[in-house]
């Protein structure tokens, strides 16, 4: 069966956007002659070539063979990687203009995106069991967000992603957003380099051999989340969106043996876990499997499982102004009010000279403590060098893990793989509850 087209957002908020064009493209009924190409925003308006449209699409006499070319396409959006590829994309090419600005859409075949998705999100040559359950949950994650798309376009209540009082500013970041595309090209929501990264037969052959397979449960197609490294345990689904609970994303420590999981929403449980490094499928510096799940700029970051930042007090209060838009003042104290299940902070009381508020959740406190992102919101403070005034001039922050800790750990799936288990024992271990089905 044919799979379905989606809408990928891939450049966006931009004033001019460069590109290229081989044979096999048209718009607007007439042929377009290959070459090099550029269009930028004019008033409310694409302008192209001298001529002036509200949306602009060049399609492919093919979409699965015809791909056109992207000039400084940003990857990495506020990562601690962030950088600028030009990069190929297969189908077609939409322009759009949102809020004063230019957005590309690559329309692709669902499939074609995943064949790039999984070799973007990690190597093209991992191993098949975890490339094959790579290729089932990013189609669950897909095929359910554009549900949810659906049914909040249909609902009557107002979706929130944030809740604020004058003590607490509590955010979640999701994709709701992205309203005018299926799902966008990066971490944000799942990588998408188009035909950038190197495919490779085994990729392609993975997902001939799970097309159309997702995750389900209760009837429905599992929300289908994963992360980098999960630090050892997984964290809940609503401790870090919205306050639903899926019983597929639940907490549950990153090994199948072993002692029981101690209860990392105590303070003391959670100190005492982050600052050893008890054995889990993440637990690995196999530089071998590594290279399966990190692409490239991924490699620069090295400790992931257990992890290091040391802020002086100057470094720490311009960087929480900067990223919060908050002054305040000096900063006398971190202190954790409330963990997930992963030991990863979900409220935390910034306390300064000059105002005392709590963040949450997690990606708000990782973008609050970090130039880019901060590798994890499970981490513990220690203080160090206090002034005449008792206030701290270095703080020690000392993590576990690397991304929001829900669904699939990347790196420890690729452990598993490498283990011998098959691709729905790892998504039995990651998912339990849920169930593999074809759904076209």
């Amino acid at each position: 069966m044919n799979a379905p087209l989606i809408h990928v957002g891939i450049l966006l908020q931009q004033q001019k956007i460069d590109f290229s064009l081989p044979d096999g493209y048209k718009s607007n009924g007439r042929e377009i002659q290959p070459g090099d190409y550029s269009v930028e925003i004019s008033g409310e308006k694409i302008l192209f070539k001298g001529e002036i449209s509200d949306e602009l699409v060049f399609e492919a006499d093919d979409l699965h063979h015809n791909a056109f070319g992207l000039k400084n396409v940003i990857i990495g959006v506020q990562f601690h990687w962030e950088r600028k590829e030009d990069q190929y994309f297969l189908g077609s090419l939409k322009f759009i203009v949102e809020n004063g600005s230019l957005s590309a859409i690559n329309i692709v075949s669902l499939e074609d995106y995943l064949t790039s998705v999984i070799s973007s999100e990690m190597s093209a040559t991992s191993s098949e069991e975890l490339l094959k359950a790579h290729a089932v949950i990013s189609r669950s994650w897909l095929l359910a967000q554009i549900q949810k798309s659906q049914s909040l376009e249909n609902s009557e209540t107002g979706y929130r992603t944030s809740f604020e009082t004058p003590t607490e500013i509590v955010r979640w970041y999701d994709r709701e957003n992205h309203n005018r595309f299926d799902v966008c090209a990066d971490d944000h929501c799942q990588r998408y380099q188009g035909i950038t990264r190197q495919s490779t037969e085994l990729v392609k052959k993975v997902i001939q051999e799970t097309w159309g397979e997702v995750l389900f449960y209760d009837g429905a197609i599992c929300d289908a989340r994963f992360s980098k490294c999960c630090g050892g345990v997984m964290e809940t689904f609503e401790n870090v969106w919205e306050p639903v609970i899926h019983p597929y994303l639940q907490a549950k420590p990153d090994y199948t043996e072993g002692s029981p999981l101690p209860d990392l929403t105590i303070e003391d449980n959670a100190e005492e876990w982050i600052r050893t490094s008890p054995p889990a499928f993440c637990n690995t510096q196999d530089a071998n499997v590594l290279k399966q799940v990190l692409n490239d700029y991924d490699r620069e970051t090295a400790d992931f499982y257990r992890w290091k930042t040391i802020y002086s007090q100057e470094e720490l209060s311009v960087l929480i102004r900067e990223r919060s838009g908050i002054d305040f003042g000096e900063i006398i104290a971190l202190q954790p009010l409330e963990r997930g299940a992963s030991g990863r902070i979900i409220r935390l009381k910034i306390i300064g000279t000059e105002r005392v508020m709590t963040i949450g959740k997690e990606l708000e406190i990782r973008r609050t403590l970090s130039k880019s992102h901060l590798y994890s919101s499970a981490f513990v403070v220690d203080t160090q060098d206090e002034d005449e005034n008792g206030i701290p001039q270095t703080f020690i922050l000392t993590g576990a893990g690397w991304g929001h800790g829900v669904g699939l750990c990347q790196i420890g799936a690729a452990i598993m793989a490498e283990k011998g288990y098959g691709y729905n024992e790892i998504l039995a271990h990651y998912f339990p509850a849920s169930e593999t089905i074809t759904n076209y």
